[in-house]
């Protein structure tokens, strides 16, 4: 029989399609989806939905109690671009949940957890190309503090108290299935919306921030992979890449499918926040210790991107 999963932060915009990911491998009745509102209808309707908030320990275990959970996926987390304007609020949720959980595995009341870092824990001294598994972090944002900080206590409970604790630097996240959630990197989401709907869009970064990115088909990939993996050297976090572009690239390529779509730049506040963060990520850790390695490139992603929201919008 597998293991039954806990997923808290489901209705999120990794949480909603990981959960969906591993009802499929795992069936709807091992994977219980939680957060603190309601998710899609696909999610609410294909398996058990519990509301919890991350930041009470009380619900977390009682949930973990009645449903005998043994494996975690904390996604829970307030973004970089939302964590800026809240920074208390965001550290209280991203720190204080993952407390529950670690101190739950430490327990012994669960076995497993996998808990999400992010690119963000780099900062303006971190190199810019292909930034390493080990370098100088230095994070300027809200975010990549809670983020970094995180990654530490997970070794600290896996050192101290052998927890299995593991974890990814997602770079920015590109579905067609959830909206964005108020990330630095989610202009990479909204483009392809606007593209379809006005035909324009008015891009938060200048033209040639180039960043790290990933469709969410392969952020799920790499996910279940490491929790499946049995022989991994790494219990902080590890560099996941898959492809870097800037803003002019992906309005290039949206171009071939749209020739007419127009897009401006009035960079804000996220400009500061994507200036520090690396252009492009050396993933050789994880190729090596769990045969990491993605699938989609920009041409196929936003091919994918285009003709999924383009049904999506036209059943709306």
């Amino acid at each position: 029989m597998s293991e039954k999963i806990l997923v808290i932060g489901a209705s999120g915009q990794i949480g909603s399609e990981l959960t969906m990911g591993l009802r499929k491998i795992y069936g709807d009745s091992h994977v219980i989806a939680s957060d603190i509102r309601e998710g899609s209808s696909e999610l609410m309707n294909s398996g058990t939905f519990e509301f919890v908030d991350a930041t009470n320990k009380e619900q977390i275990e009682q949930i973990v109690q009645k449903h005998t959970i043994e494996v975690v996926y904390l996604m829970a987390a307030m973004l970089s671009g939302a964590a800026e304007k809240n920074p208390e609020k965001a550290w209280d949720l991203n720190m204080t949940s993952l407390f529950h959980v670690l101190n739950l595995a430490k327990e012994g009341v669960i076995k497993r957890i996998f808990w999400p870092s992010s690119i963000a824990i780099f900062g303006n001294s971190t190199p810019k190309q292909m930034t390493g598994q080990q370098t100088i972090t230095e994070p300027s944002t809200v975010y990549g503090i809670s983020k970094l900080t995180g990654e530490r206590w997970c070794d600290y409970y896996m050192s101290n108290f052998n927890v299995d604790v593991r974890s990814i630097r997602y770079p920015g996240i590109i579905s067609w299935k959830t909206m964005p959630g108020g990330g630095t990197t989610d202009y990479a989401v909204e483009i392809y919306h606007k593209a379809i709907i006005e035909g324009k869009y008015e891009c938060f970064l200048s033209e040639n921030s180039r960043l790290p990115m990933m469709f969410m088909e392969d952020a799920i990939k790499a996910t279940i992979d490491l929790m499946k993996a049995s022989n991994i050297n790494n219990y902080i976090a590890y560099n996941v890449g898959a492809v870097d572009f800037t803003p002019k690239e992906i309005v290039k390529e949206i171009k071939k499918h749209l020739p007419e779509f127009e897009v401006s730049y009035v960079p804000d506040f996220r400009q500061k926040i994507a200036d520090s963060w690396p252009q492009s990520i050396d993933d050789n850790a994880a190729k090596r210790d769990w045969n990491w390695e993605h699938t989609f490139d920009l041409e196929t992603m936003t091919s994918e991107m285009l003709t999924r929201l383009n049904e999506k919008y036209a059943k709306s």
